[in-house]
């Protein structure tokens, strides 16, 4: 069940990135692991790492220009810097489940 709140705040990057990392696109049989020799988590990654700047970026952008008054709505800028934030967050996440399933593999190798 889609969280219409939640699906505001993720950019398409980190769809993208979230969608490859659960396996939950229409081609299942051909994952971005196998398809791309081993770079699919990791291009990503990178994808939603530079979406991630980018929305902070433009939260840095508002925030400037909401201290200065050249700002005429206040909530642009809160939405800006709250997306930024939850997007972050997500990253992170995405990120320690990935060092964690490596870990793992490599205590099962041991």
């Amino acid at each position: 069940m889609p969280i219409d709140a939640v699906n505001g705040v993720t950019t398409n990057a980190m769809t993208n990135a979230v969608t490859n990392v659960t396996g939950t696109s229409s081609d299942r049989g051909s994952s971005a692991v196998t398809a791309s020799g081993g770079d699919g988590f990791a291009a990503s990654l990178g994808n939603a790492v530079d979406g991630l700047q980018q929305l902070q970026s433009d939260s840095k952008t508002l925030a400037l220009k909401a201290v200065t008054g050249n700002l005429d709505d206040i909530h642009d800028a809160t939405i800006a810097s709250t997306r930024a934030q939850v997007t972050l967050e997500l990253v992170a996440a995405v990120r320690n489940k990935g060092v964690d399933a490596f870990n793992e593999i490599m205590r099962m190798q041991a």
